[in-house]
């Protein structure tokens, strides 16, 4: 079973996919009930003998850490669309040929 290791920075993360080379990175976009008060973002960076998580949360209408911006629907509720995280993952890791899998669709 592959050790789970937690990245404490998004330069970390980025850092390690870029020296890693992964095939793939995974996201999980978790919404508390009710989301207005709660969005995280999970992102996980399998590779050969370990997963290296990196966790980001909400601070006003943007990611924490990543900057992604949080969106509110007409109901007040708060989130992060597919189309977001995977354009930031796409620009801020330019690796080729690199997947990019939400976790539900992984």
């Amino acid at each position: 079973m592959p050790e789970t290791i937690r990245v404490h920075t998004w330069q970390e993360f980025k850092d390690l996919a870029y020296s890693r080379n992964p095939k793939s990175v995974v996201y999980v976009i978790a919404q508390s009930i009710p989301s207005r008060n709660h969005t995280g973002l999970k992102l996980i960076l399998p590779v050969d003998g370990a997963q290296y998580i990196f966790t980001d949360t909400a601070k006003g209408d943007i990611m924490r850490r990543t900057g992604i911006p949080i969106h509110t629907g007409n109901k007040g509720n708060r989130f992060l669309t597919d189309e977001d995280v995977k354009r930031f993952l796409r620009t801020e890791l330019d690796i080729k040929d690199l997947k990019i899998f939400s976790y539900w669709t992984a």
